[in-house]
């Protein structure tokens, strides 16, 4: 159970950490065409730039995370507090992409999977934490 563990942790976090630099810093116009087959350039100046804006920032913010997954590995996997903070924000994560699922329906691409497997990484990682530092109550 810890090789899987460590295998969606450390493919999921190297996943977020490359697509997210690029998409902040790199070229977020290929991330346009390429995920959303959308060409930013077509929009006004106005809706590019704040449009464009709002993409780097998420995009930081993910990548942010990514880089704290990677820095507190240790303590995710041993500490209740680190644990269940990561634990929250990929399963917020996950349900934020549910409620698009049925509020604006399925989407194209890549995207079912890395549901799917985001999904199953929360799962393999929460039982492999669960059993190896116990389940954190307000109390502990």
């Amino acid at each position: 159970m810890k090789l899987t563990s460590n295998f969606f942790f450390y493919t999921y976090t190297g996943l977020i950490v490359l697509r997210e630099f690029g998409g902040a810093f790199i070229n977020p116009d290929f991330n346009f065409r390429f995920l959303f087959g959308m060409e930013v350039s077509a929009l006004p100046d106005s809706n590019r730039i704040n449009l464009i804006s709002h993409y780097h920032f998420l995009r930081a913010l993910e990548l942010g995370f990514g880089i704290f997954t990677l820095i507190f590995q240790k303590e995710i996997f041993s500490d209740h507090k680190f644990n269940s903070l990561f634990l929250f924000i990929l399963a917020s994560l996950i349900l934020g992409r549910m409620v698009s699922l049925v509020a604006d329906g399925i989407p194209n691409g890549l995207t079912p999977f890395f549901i799917a497997y985001e999904f199953i990484g929360l799962i393999i990682i929460y039982m492999y934490t669960k059993r190896h530092i116990g389940f954190y109550t307000m109390a502990s």
